[in-house]
């Protein structure tokens, strides 16, 4: 498969056309790895243009797309090709590899649905691994593709680098620890896809039917030919893997500052976020722009003040460092739409907001899927007003800000809301140490396109203290550790 990504009919065709062809070094290297002798038989499983199977002739592809077959048949007439779903495929076939190699297709949860799913993840059950019904689809691509290796079989892969981070990745991992003699994960810093946001790394197992107790990990600035799978690696262990939450992506910074990172864990003095507060997201309407009125709109509709309220409803309204009420004055001086049409299932509704509520522009949002599901469909559920919001997408990293304003906030923030009886400005204090910035980067994970997003239950692990960095050799470790972090998820 030339790309890892969503995959609709014309994209996919985009692909196979060449528009992302996976770089020949890698073709060729992942290939080398895999293929010891000319006799090997390897398998592709989601051939798509037919790459790797050019490189190795003695080699099984399968694909969906008809189209894609026949280029593969064009372009390797030696390999032999199926056509159709690849996990009933390899639900039904008795053939076995000697070797494996390929870059899956990367189809996120939402898409990844259905049948194939479901059979799937009943594939992976048998063979020992479990996978939420949140996972993309490489995951279990990846462990359906072991389960037909030949004892001694290797497999080397393009993977998301979602592999050092994603919750659904562990069981990918502890399946290949499990299988193989050797795990090996190589994380490479410049892009192979240069197109794309998302990063790319790569997977190599060796020695099926064995088992290990550690992963192998390298990172790597960029990556040229190899014939064997670079050297110079990490050796951690699985306990240390779990240590760091079933996470890679802390072993990229130095050895160094993972000690500080974790004695600063140890310490009684250090605690997470959750200790403090209770992070969660905003509000979902439905229908934005038609609950989120402007001033001036709703001056004009008559619409009585007392049922709207000033709502944060990004992460720029967070900019200044406070929600107060200087900035919703200017807010409302520039007439920007952030009063929230706030009504509850008992609300009298005057007639104005019933005339808003049946226009062309309500009649519109009723139909929404939110706005239909729910009775009645225009009041807002889970609106609150929390003792302060956090960014949770950001390049230079989440910002926490408190809400004197009283604004209510969409869920394109996170609302904060305090638990033990801490200050907003205490908290704010803490959060401005450079070791919540790190701990920021670690609990959370890239996005793409220089971003680091942070989901509630990662907030809620970010560590706080003000006594962690002892002095500026400590300060100068946090910092070098940021800036990796940074520079490996492509912020400048």
């Amino acid at each position: 498969m030339p790309l890892f990504t969503d995959i609709e009919t014309a994209h996919e065709r985009r692909k196979i056309a060449g528009a992302y062809y996976t770089p020949d070094a890698v073709v060729r290297s992942l290939v080398s790895w895999a293929v010891r002798r000319e006799t090997d038989r390897m398998l592709d499983p989601a051939c798509g243009d037919g790459r790797f199977l050019t490189v190795h002739a003695n080699s099984v592809g399968v694909e969906q797309d008809a189209q894609a077959c026949q280029i593969v048949h064009q372009r390797s007439p030696g390999s032999l090709i199926h056509q159709g779903d690849f996990f009933s495929w390899a639900d039904q076939t008795h053939e076995r590899f000697e070797c494996a190699a390929g870059n899956p297709p990367f189809i996120r949860y939402q898409r990844f649905t259905g049948e194939v799913r479901d059979a799937a993840q009943r594939l992976c059950e048998r063979h020992g691994a479990s996978f939420s019904s949140l996972s993309s689809s490489w995951a279990p691509f990846l462990v359906a593709t072991a389960s037909l290796l030949k004892p001694g079989g290797r497999m080397a892969f393009v993977v998301p680098a979602e592999i050092g981070h994603a919750p659904y990745a562990a069981p990918v991992l502890e399946y290949m620890t499990k299988k193989f003699d050797r795990v090996q994960v190589i994380a490479v810093r410049e892009k192979l896809f240069p197109e794309l946001s998302e990063d790319c790394w790569l997977l190599y197992a060796d020695g099926f039917g064995g088992s290990t107790r550690e992963i192998r990990f390298t990172p790597l600035e960029h990556f040229s030919f190899c014939a064997r799978p670079p050297r110079g690696s990490i050796a951690i262990s699985l306990d240390e893997w779990k240590q760091w939450n079933y996470r890679l992506r802390p072993f990229l910074i130095t050895a160094e500052g993972r000690d500080l990172y974790t004695m600063a864990a140890d310490s009684r003095r250090t605690r997470r976020l959750g200790d403090f507060a209770r992070v969660g997201v905003g509000y979902v309407t439905g229908a934005n722009d038609f609950f989120h009125l402007r001033p001036s709109f709703a001056d004009r509709l008559g619409i009585p003040r007392s049922l709207l309220h000033p709502a944060v409803r990004n992460g720029k309204s967070l900019a200044n460092g406070s929600v107060d009420q200087v900035c919703v004055k200017s807010w409302l001086a520039a007439d920007e739409p952030v009063m929230l049409l706030r009504l509850s299932p008992e609300s009298e509704l005057p007639f104005p907001v019933r005339s808003y509520l049946n226009s062309s522009a309500g009649r519109a949002a009723r139909e929404t899927y939110k706005c239909r599901n729910r009775d009645p469909w225009y009041a807002v559920p889970d609106v609150t007003v929390p003792d302060g919001f956090l960014s949770y997408m950001s390049g230079d990293g989440p910002k926490l800000v408190g809400n004197s304003a009283g604004c209510v906030g969409t869920n394109s923030v996170h609302v904060v809301h305090l638990t033990d009886g801490t200050s907003m400005s205490r908290l704010m204090k803490l959060w401005a140490e450079p070791l919540t910035a790190l701990s920021c980067e670690i609990e959370g994970h890239p996005l793409g396109g220089g971003m680091l997003k942070v989901e509630p239950r990662e907030a809620a692990r970010v560590m706080l203290s003000d006594t962690a960095i002892r002095n500026e050799e400590d300060r100068a470790t946090v910092e070098k550790a940021i800036l990796t972090m940074k520079r490996w998820r492509h912020y400048v």
